[in-house]
Parts: C-alpha cells; structure tokens; sequence
C-alpha cells in the first residue's frame, strides 16, 4: 500500500480524536496497572523501579512475565521474555508503516513509544477509512499509557486496601474488546474463502502455541502463518 506524503500528517486534532477514542477502554485499563502495582510490590521491587518500568516499558504482558523472574530468573532470561512478548510489535509497527513512514523520524518514533494493541486497532482501522492523521495513534496511546501509569501508583502505594480486582470481572474487558474488534476488521475484509483460511491459520496455530511454545512467541508464530497462507491464496 502507498500513501502520498502530503496526505499524512500530525496534528492536535488527531491527538485529540485518538484520547476520545480510547478515552473508555483507558478507564478500565486502571485496574490492570493496580494489580500491576500491587503484585510489583510484592515481589520486592522498589516504588521508584515499579514506576518506572510502567513509565517506560508500558506493556501490561511484558512487565507480569518479568515478575515472574524477578527474584529467581537471571537477567538474560528476563530479557529474552520480555523479547519474544514484545515482538509482536515489529508486526504492528510493519502494518503501519506505509502511514508512519510518509513523516519524519522523530513523529515516526513519538508515535510507536506509545503503540499498543487497543491503540493499533484502533488506529489501523481509521486509516483503512482514509484517515491521514497519525496523531490518531499518538492520542490512542497516550491516554492507555496514562490510566496504565496512574494504576500502577494506585496498586504500588494502595493498591492492597482494594482486594481482589478480579471480582469486578474487569479481566474479561480486554478479550472482549479484542473479539469485538477482530470481528468487525475481518467482516470489513472479506473475501469469501480467501478470508477465511489465512484468519483460521492463524488462529490453529495461536491456540496449539500456547501449549507448545514459550509464552509471546504463539502470537508471532501465528501472524507468520497467516501471513504465509495469505501469500499463497493471494498469490503475492
């Protein structure tokens, strides 16, 4: 896909319409940093080192595959976690390329420190109806980034005086706007049997991954096999 440099462009507009869009979803992302923080504590790590990982890494799966090493795991296998969950964002920012890579590096890499998967969706999905303004992306992943922050100081300072969050059923947000989301992008992208067999290729080997494959790794397993079979219907 190419999209003309003069189309794209970075505006507070956009940033504006990416917080409203993702304004909802960041709400309920507060809990996760809480439990975050709480567990964070737990473990042993520091207030001003549970922060700052939240601050910088921002990556809900990254940050609980790296407190489960925390106290036993060595530093080399903490990194190599941390990797193979996070890799699936060289796919996400490869899917936007054709948008981010008409503006310069510096907007270019403002907008992927704040890439995450309800943000990309969402983002994806508004440039594929010809919206031009990354800032779209850049709004998105502020406000998820924020209320994820926000939760982390909550659960690392307080967060134990709230109990259990999983009672609240927040847990089950998060695979429901995924579902949702997956739904209505392939719905808007079908193509009869072509559509079909690249998407059930991928999700055969999502869920085998997850017995078979370190964790992080199924999801990239999975975008390569549907890749693979979409090359070979499309014939490209």
């Amino acid at each position: 896909m190419t999209v003309r440099n003069d189309e794209v462009r970075l505006t507070m507009g956009g940033i504006a319409r990416g917080l409203r869009q993702m304004a909802g979803l960041a709400v309920f992302l507060v809990p996760f940093g809480m439990a975050f923080g709480v567990a964070a504590v737990e473990r042993g790590m520091p207030l001003e080192q549970t922060l700052t990982m939240s601050v910088l890494v921002f990556s809900a799966a990254a940050q609980f595959a790296a407190l489960q090493l925390w106290e036993t795991g060595t530093l080399v296998s903490l990194l190599l976690v941390v990797l193979a969950i996070s890799t699936r964002h060289i796919l996400l920012g490869a899917a936007l390329s054709p948008w981010l890579n008409q503006v310069d590096r510096t907007k270019r890499l403002a907008s992927l420190s704040v890439l995450s998967d309800p943000n990309f969706a969402d983002s994806s999905a508004a440039f594929d109806r010809d919206e031009r303004d990354i800032g779209r992306l850049i709004g998105g992943g502020a406000a998820l980034w924020l209320s994820w922050v926000i939760g982390t100081a909550i659960g690392a300072i307080a967060g134990k005086q709230f109990g259990d969050l999983d009672r609240f059923g927040i847990d089950v947000l998060m695979a429901s706007y995924f579902a949702a989301m997956l739904l209505t992008r392939w719905l808007e992208r079908w193509q009869g049997h072509r559509t079909v067999l690249p998407a059930a290729a991928a999700a055969g080997v999502a869920l085998l991954g997850l017995h078979v494959l370190p964790s992080g790794w199924n999801i990239v397993a999975a975008a390569l096999a549907g890749g693979a079979v979409g090359g070979f219907m499309y014939g490209r």
